[in-house]
């Protein structure tokens, strides 16, 4: 990845730096949060994610911004903590 810039997508004023977290070496016993931010085609595009994590015999949970006009709300953040180890958000445009 070198060159490549990561971005904090969770909308700080003033973004702290943080380590990355080195990923797992294997999906096997992990849960996978799939989260839809609800702009357009997140929702194929979970289900077509989901899908695969299926076949691979990998368990995901489903989660769903209220609105996409603003930050995900505190609680369904420390649910998706809580109940699964990985994530993926839907993003579009």
């Amino acid at each position: 990845m070198s060159g490549s810039k990561l971005r904090d997508p969770t909308a700080e004023t003033a973004p702290t730096r943080r380590a990355r977290l080195a990923p797992p070496a294997s999906l096997e016993g992990k849960t996978v949060a799939l989260m839809d931010i609800g702009k357009s085609r997140g929702k194929e595009f979970l289900d077509r994610l989901e899908g695969h994590f299926k076949a691979a015999g990998v368990s995901t949970k489903r989660y769903a911004k209220p609105t996409n006009t603003k930050v995900a709300p505190v609680a369904m953040l420390q649910k998706i903590a809580a109940e699964a180890q990985l994530a993926v958000i839907a993003l579009s445009d």
